[in-house]
């Protein structure tokens, strides 16, 4: 009896440790999901971060993705390539925005 309450009694002081532990879980983008399904296994930070890369805007962002799923035979829509392209300017390339129209051309023109 005596174990039983010195249990209850550091279970209430200390708290349950394992609750507090517990981060919250962020929900993936469509983007992120796609690039860590199909483009991964390949690429890895360095390839976004070389010397020689052809990424220098968010045009070019959005057709090196396109042209890369089409390489790899994805098929991916617009709106696929899209997410993937925001997904990599949030993480590596932190352009100040996405505009994928560029100099008056469509995104269907960036294939």
């Amino acid at each position: 009896m005596l174990l039983k309450s010195i249990l209850v009694v550091m279970f209430v002081w200390f708290g349950n440790f394992s609750e507090a532990q517990t981060l919250p879980v962020r929900d993936a983008t469509r983007g992120e999901l796609l690039y860590m399904t199909h483009c991964s296994a390949c690429h890895s930070t360095e390839v976004h971060w070389r010397d020689k890369k052809r990424v220098t805007d968010p045009a070019s962002l959005r057709v090196e993705v396109r042209r890369w799923q089409k390489f790899s035979g994805l098929e991916w829509s617009d709106d696929d390539v899209a997410e993937v392209a925001a997904y990599l300017n949030a993480l590596y390339y932190h352009y100040p925005t996405l505009n994928w129209s560029g100099a008056g051309a469509s995104p269907g023109s960036l294939n």
